[in-house]
């Protein structure tokens, strides 16, 4: 018998600042499938999750309620635990990081982190709200796009034309917590020196801990540079003080992470378990942390290297996955695809999405869709159609016929046994999370059930008492295959797994698919899932939908320019000769931009978190060499580089060889 193996898993922690939506399901079902497999193999696999619980978003909604933070954040701990019980997400624990052993494991990481001469501080321009007397972070400022001009756009990208820039960068900027405008201050802060672990993070990311995909961006950002990770916020502030200093606080993406360790130590006290060997001991004990793909390089650098500076273990594996679509575009109030869990729990049963989920996910970090419609006819046709219907047509034979009691011997032992064969395949989908493949091996399995009921017809057989025992035999080999089917759909279906067990008389242990059910009563059969009605999905949007939110997106239809208006625009080749950083800025650099007949210009461009000064000098790329020149905060920017990709990667555009600084763009 294989050595029992010791797994801690943790999935990302939802923010306490609103109701749990289908898009945190996705990972917690993901994770917690993958967590009850592991416990029907027989390993010890605990998993531990809590409450992101700080930072200013949090403290301002609590404002807005009328409560104090700590009031705010214990209703939604108690809403998000509800809403995950209601999905049955088996935590071991789900805390908070609002705690004492939250605040305990922060100090102390910091001052590691400080003694290893890893903390260091400087000081920075922020925005602040003169009224609200209060430093603002990008998402708490709106204003007019630089670039197209759209308005009701945050302070460090534009969802219309995909633009990123500075808050200050931002045309007639204001506070979205008060209203007026921003000024500039000056702050001291500190800084986690990343750099100093660029090495050993390098050979991290290359050990196969990571996916591929996510290995190789983070192997991007690494070539570029790390830079140093801001770990401190200005009061007002809701989180924990930093040692030694009055009114700085630990920014909430440092003290989240730990709330791991923090949350395991807290299950630790309340079940005598050995913290240390989870922690401090790669080689006792396995540590995976399930994520979104939008935090990867928050556990993939920043923690890892927290996590060596501090002394402790490292993590096993992390594993990513991608944002939940729904019909095939972002979720959206509007359109009532932004649902609520509550809300889903009001009109469907948790394990059908459960199921299609399983039935979408894989190892990779590609997104997820939930087409509803596709939902409805997977689930009426997999799970009512296929699986159900086993059990529901050959308990009915038994009941009636057989006093609920199956066959004395085991007919079609060979069938039964290539059932059971099936298992460490599917098994090694389930570890690999390529619960999709699981899921289609299973279903192929049920086709094979059903279309071997459907060959020996019992319902015929049963016109001819001389056939019963036939009828028996047939009937009694369809509830060992359901009952073989659904061990390896309980860590995806635990409800119905529950109400399975009950019908069966006995338990769905992975350990026990070889324990052929003869000689065997079996319980009444009650219905064990009955098929969705589109007409309650359709309520379900109804009630979803937000008239007065619409999507930011819709703004679009109010930007369009016509071909006149494009033609303005001077787009040159330029050629990178000098950059350089510039000090008191976190994002900008000040470039040097050769282009030919029109002389130089200087650019002010927020690319430092993408770029280093010393990879660009040479490089051409484009520019729209007609810009109105802005006067800012560190001088005059006299043009505008043109990039692609998104808010956590800018790529330059740059030209075929053979193009030269000056050339127009056409």
């Amino acid at each position: 018998m294989p050595t029992q193996r010791r797994i801690l898993v943790t999935s990302a922690l939802p923010y306490a600042n609103g109701p749990l939506h289908l898009g945190h399901m996705l990972e917690q079902v993901q994770t917690d499938i993958w967590v009850r497999f592991q416990k029907s193999r027989g390993n010890s696999c605990l998993y531990v999750c809590a409450d992101d619980a700080h930072g200013t978003a949090i403290m301002l909604a609590a404002q807005n309620e009328n409560l104090t933070a700590e009031e705010y954040v214990n209703s939604i701990w108690r809403q998000h635990k509800q809403d995950s019980a209601d999905f049955s997400i088996d935590f071991s624990v789900f805390h908070t990081t609002h705690s004492a052993e939250n605040r305990k494991w922060s100090r102390r990481i910091y001052k590691r982190l400080k003694s290893n001469n890893d903390i260091i501080s400087r000081k920075i321009t922020q925005a602040y709200d003169p009224k609200e007397k209060l430093f603002l972070a990008d998402r708490f400022i709106k204003g007019t796009c630089p670039k197209c001009k759209a308005e009701d756009q945050y302070g460090d990208n534009c969802e219309v034309c995909g633009a990123t820039y500075n808050p200050a960068d931002l045309i007639n900027p204001i506070s979205t917590i008060s209203g007026e405008t921003p000024i500039e201050k000056d702050s001291e802060h500190f800084f986690f020196r990343l750099k100093n672990y660029q090495t050993q993070l390098e050979k991290w990311i290359k050990s196969g801990t990571l996916q591929s995909q996510v290995a190789n961006k983070l192997g991007e950002w690494i070539e570029m540079g790390l830079q140093d990770w801001d770990i401190s916020r200005d009061a007002p502030y809701f989180g924990f003080e930093i040692p030694g200093t009055e009114d700085k606080f630990f920014y909430v993406w440092l003290d989240a992470p730990i709330g791991y360790i923090a949350s395991f130590e807290h299950y630790c006290k309340q079940s005598e378990l050995n913290f240390g060997e989870y922690w401090n001991e790669e080689n006792q004990t396995e540590l995976y942390h399930f994520i979104g793909k939008d935090i990867v390089n928050f556990h993939g650098l920043f923690w890892p290297a927290m996590l060596k500076s501090s002394g402790l273990r490292l993590p096993t594996g992390i594993f990513a996955h991608g944002f939940l679509t729904v019909n095939g575009a972002k979720m959206s109030k509007s359109r009532g695809t932004f649902i609520k869990a509550s809300t889903y729990l009001k009109y469907l049963d948790s394990d059908y999405l459960r199921y299609y989920f399983a039935a979408k996910l894989n190892g990779s970090v590609d997104d997820i869709d939930l087409n509803l419609e596709d939902f409805i006819q997977r689930v009426n046709s997999d799970l009512v159609g296929k699986v159900v219907n086993i059990a529901s047509r050959c308990s009915g034979f038994i009941e009636k016929t057989f006093e609920n009691r199956l066959s004395k011997e085991c007919g079609e032992e060979t069938l039964i046994k290539d059932f059971i064969c099936a298992s460490e395949n599917i098994a090694k989908l389930y570890e690999a999370r390529e619960f999709n493949k699981a899921i289609r091996s299973v279903m192929d399995l049920a086709d094979r059930a059903n279309q071997y009921i459907n060959d020996k017809k019992p319902w015929v057989l049963a016109k001819n008492t001389n056939e019963l025992d036939e009828v028996h035999s047939i009937c009694s080999v369809g509830i060992n295959l359901f009952r073989i089917l659904m061990i390896y759909l309980k860590p995806v279906l635990p409800k119905m797994s529950i109400e399975a067990e009950t019908f069966l008389n006995c338990s769905l242990e992975w350990t026990n698919l070889e324990n052929f059910l003869i000689d065997h009563d079996l319980n009444k059969f009650e219905p064990l899932m009955t098929r969705i009605d589109p007409k309650v999905v359709k309520m379900m949007i109804e009630e979803s939908k937000v008239d007065d939110a619409p999507d930011r997106q819709s703004k679009e239809s109010d930007n369009s320019i016509a071909i006149e208006d494009f033609s303005k625009i001077d787009i040159r080749i330029g050629e990178i000769v000098a950059a350089e950083q510039i000090e008191n800025a976190d994002k900008l650099l000040r470039l040097r931009i050769n282009l030919g007949d029109l002389g130089e210009r200087q650019i002010l461009s927020a690319i430092r978190p993408h770029y280093s000064p010393e990879d660009l000098v040479g490089r051409l790329t484009l520019v729209i060499a007609n810009l109105k020149p802005r006067k800012m905060r560190f001088g005059m920017s006299e043009g505008m580089l043109l990039m692609t990709g998104d808010e956590s990667q800018l790529y330059l555009l740059s030209p075929d060889s053979g193009a030269r600084a000056g050339m127009p763009v056409n």
